[in-house]
């Protein structure tokens, strides 16, 4: 006992969920003023009221933590005996979208109730990465070779497909990419490892010929500043706004990129308006919480008691770290946009209450293995002290 309660004392974190609450609330916090930073203005002239959007980020947030909170105290496990009716649900909402959905900026993508936005396309993204898991580690229990193709992966293609007729291939890639990447994790064999590579080069490549200004939008990447009056408008003004910031940047709230300067600076380009207003040492910062968060998340994954909990964990932070990269990349200009957001940074309210609810189930992953842990360093403890007296043992079992 004296030696588990001595290591506790030599670590930074008690375990790893507690480091991820940290993280996360950090990403928070910055968000939430990143949020009223970049939209006071928009909101004052649209809405006649400064906090406007702050305010549904505050609701939203809220909402965040209450699922987070729910789906920390929930045994992972026993999310499986939901994942039929839920998928159910985010088709049938998906569908629902692309019938009767508001189109904005050419997209149907939002269902639109009492002044709120749902986008049904962050639930998909989570309950692919729990279908995913699902499937995995069922045929790994039972020592069965995994395949590619499913009725699981069927139905996570089937969702990818309906959320890129919104269109939004941004999401759909994410969709469908993640539980491709968790295929791999669990164990995929290498000649059905080329057919999905193969197989994921012809989708990507297809879904960007589909529609003409995918491709155009792909080349801007290489040139930004040859299309920086049209096609490469966005990038241009993102890549302004960051080295605008200098070391220290502009201060919260002094940036100029909310005047109309920066499209989207609320939601994809989040991360402009902060480089922009807090400059470098800010942004190496935060690079460094979201490397912190990816880190811990490995560690989660590595440590759950059984496979499913590692896939869940591994879908996670991919989820996370995966759309950070992605969002990051596109900012600075070295990636396509394809309209991810920054995860608890960006403002979205369905993005940000799925990624808590995605949290909290690693937050129970982490804690159903440390419970294990601690079980385990108890017994052998008691082992050490009791000169062999089995009865014990079988109390404390």
């Amino acid at each position: 006992m004296e030696r588990l309660e001595e290591r506790k004392r030599h670590k930074i974190w008690k375990n790893n969920h507690e480091a991820v609450v940290a993280m996360v609330f950090i990403m928070l916090v910055a968000g939430a003023f990143n949020v009223f930073s970049s939209t006071f203005v928009m909101a004052e002239r649209d809405y006649g009221d400064p906090y406007y959007f702050i305010f549904r980020h505050m609701i939203s947030l809220g909402l965040g933590v209450f699922a987070c909170f729910i789906s920390s105290r929930v045994d992972y496990h026993k999310w499986r005996a939901w994942i039929t009716p839920v998928t159910a649900l985010v088709i049938a909402s998906l569908l629902f979208v692309l019938l009767f959905g508001v189109a904005i900026n050419g997209s149907k993508r939002w269902i639109t109730m009492s002044g709120f936005s749902v986008q049904p396309a962050e639930f998909a993204k989570m309950c692919s990465i729990m279908l995913a898991g699902y499937y995995i580690s069922f045929r790994n229990n039972f020592g069965r070779e995994i395949n590619i193709f499913n009725r699981q992966y069927g139905i996570i293609a089937a969702m990818a497909i309906l959320v890129h007729l919104e269109p939004d291939m941004g999401t759909a890639c994410i969709i469908i990419g993640i539980p491709a990447i968790m295929l791999v994790v669990g164990g995929l064999k290498w000649k059905k490892l080329k057919w999905l590579v193969i197989i994921g080069a012809v989708l990507v490549v297809g879904m960007c010929y589909m529609q003409p200004y995918r491709i155009e939008r792909i080349m801007v990447t290489y040139d930004p500043w040859s299309y920086a009056q049209d096609k490469g408008y966005q990038t241009v003004r993102s890549l302004l706004s960051i080295g605008s910031g200098g070391i220290f940047g502009m201060g919260i709230g002094q940036g100029l990129s909310k005047y109309d300067y920066l499209p989207e600076a609320h939601t994809d380009f989040a991360f402009a308006v902060f480089s922009q207003e807090m400059g470098y040492i800010a942004v190496l910062a935060m690079l460094l919480v979201y490397v912190g968060f990816c880190f811990y998340s490995i560690q989660i994954a590595k440590q759950a008691n059984d496979m499913y909990g590692q896939l869940l964990a591994v879908g996670i932070l991919l989820l996370v770290g995966g759309q950070a990269i992605a969002n990051l990349f596109m900012v600075s200009g070295m990636f396509p946009v394809v309209g991810v957001p920054l995860p608890f940074i960006s403002y979205g309210g369905t993005s940000l209450i799925t990624s808590l609810f995605a949290v909290g189930i690693l937050i129970n992953i982490s804690r159903q293995s440390q419970k294990a842990k601690e079980r385990e360093l108890i017994v052998r403890a008691l082992r050490e002290n009791n000169d062999g007296h089995r009865p014990i043992l079988r109390r404390v079992k």
